[in-house]
């Protein structure tokens, strides 16, 4: 083996070796756990561990897919918050809808007593899923919180929440606060300037965390490869009232039964135009039920049933109905296919779709479409008519 001659050192230089950093070794680290929702629809539940304590955000469901026949819904598996439970100290919901807190009544029985922090409304549906399921809210330690309240929970973990406009109220982003830094957590959101009850994003705290320094922002993704922005849903709400204005039957009207703005800009629009409200299927009930408790929805008159619109003139007529999505068994599919027991379409009514279908359904709500129109009906949907707009930026 031939060995090179090593070079000679310059005179007057010496070897030093490389200095560790003063302070203390280490400061500790922050997990991210990630037990649903990332890279997917649905399940969206992150765990966030610092040295022995850990705090959960969300607790969501997901809808199966064509390959899965016999399966009704995908909760998240949370064994890493089995065998931790003793270190969670509290849990914080984002806000109401299905992909972040319908996982819960399968997901807290198998857990210990969590302090649970979230809004008005978030809480109100959490009860109502709790009562379905034959759970009691009063085992539950449930904290209702502002969209914009700061928590401490635990030792390291101080929450900032800051509420975020979505397609649902009292939606909340998050600033998590750590020993080793802030993690920015968007929830869902979309940018809208001008939301049916007033409340902007507060972005100022946004601003805030950022000029503090953030390590971590764990943003919505939704709709990021699509240009431009999402119409507003003042935008939406002019729509709706001109098509309601203009329809000459009766009017039955399809949306997310969690949107309780939207619903809300259809039950203004019905009002303004002389129209008696009916609600039919089970999730637009619910939802309205608790929205009115709560405070959320207003109604001049006051909502009908099935039974006291039949003696109603047709032109003085508005059903809001489930079915967004051509689910079979929901109200608007079995009214295409004829098969509701006490409403029907037929020539003169108008149909509007206030929703967009979830990638997956195109197929169904096409075919609930098509019979819709085989009926006589007016079908309005997006985008031909601007009578949706996603709850995403």
């Amino acid at each position: 083996m031939n060995e090179q001659p090593k070079p000679a050192r310059k005179p007057g230089r010496r070897r030093t070796r490389s200095r560790k950093p003063k302070g203390p070794l280490s400061i500790g680290k922050l997990e991210i756990v990630p037990l649903g929702g990332m890279g997917e629809i649905g399940k969206n539940i992150t765990a966030f561990r610092f040295e022995d304590e850990i705090l959960v955000v969300d607790g969501g469901l997901a809808f199966p897919e064509e390959h899965m026949p016999g399966v009704d819904i995908l909760i998240p598996r949370i064994d890493y918050l089995v065998e931790n439970a003793k270190l969670i100290k509290g849990w914080v919901l984002t806000h109401g809808h299905e992909d972040h807190i319908g996982g819960m009544p399968f997901l807290l029985p198998q857990l210990p007593k969590i302090p649970l922090y979230g809004a008005k409304l978030t809480l109100g549906l959490l009860r109502g899923k709790l009562e379905e399921f034959g759970l009691k809210p009063g085992e539950f330690d449930l904290n209702v919180v502002s969209p914009d309240e700061t928590l401490k929970i635990g030792r390291h973990f101080t929450v900032d929440l800051f509420r975020m406009t979505h397609s649902i109220p009292d939606n909340s982003g998050l600033i998590l606060r750590t020993p080793v830094g802030n993690v920015v957590h968007t929830g869902d959101f979309k940018l809208d300037p001008t939301p049916v009850d007033g409340k902007v994003s507060h972005l100022a705290k946004v601003a805030q965390a950022g000029a503090e320094g953030v390590l971590l922002l764990i943003a919505d993704s939704t709709n990021a490869e699509r240009p431009g922005i999402t119409p507003s849903e003042a935008e939406v709400a002019v729509a709706l009232d001109a098509a309601i204005g203009a329809a000459e039957g009766r009017v039955f009207v399809t949306t997310f039964a969690s949107h309780i703005h939207r619903v809300q800009s259809v039950i203004r629009a019905a009002e303004r135009h002389g129209r008696k409200v009916a609600m039919e299927g089970r999730s637009m009930l619910k939802f309205a039920k608790i929205a009115l408790e709560l405070g959320y929805l207003e109604v001049k008159d006051r909502l009908y049933t099935t039974d006291e619109i039949k003696d109603i003139p047709d032109r003085e007529v508005l059903v809001l109905a489930t079915g967004s999505q051509g689910q079979p068994m929901a109200v608007l599919s079995r009214l295409a296919f004829g098969r509701h027991a006490k409403l029907s379409v037929g020539e003169g009514d108008t149909v509007i779709l206030s929703s967009g279908p979830i990638p997956g359904n195109e197929e169904a709500v096409n075919r609930v479409i098509n019979k819709l129109y085989e009926l006589g009906a007016r079908v309005l949907y997006p985008p031909a008519y601007k009578v949706h707009a996603s709850g995403h930026a």
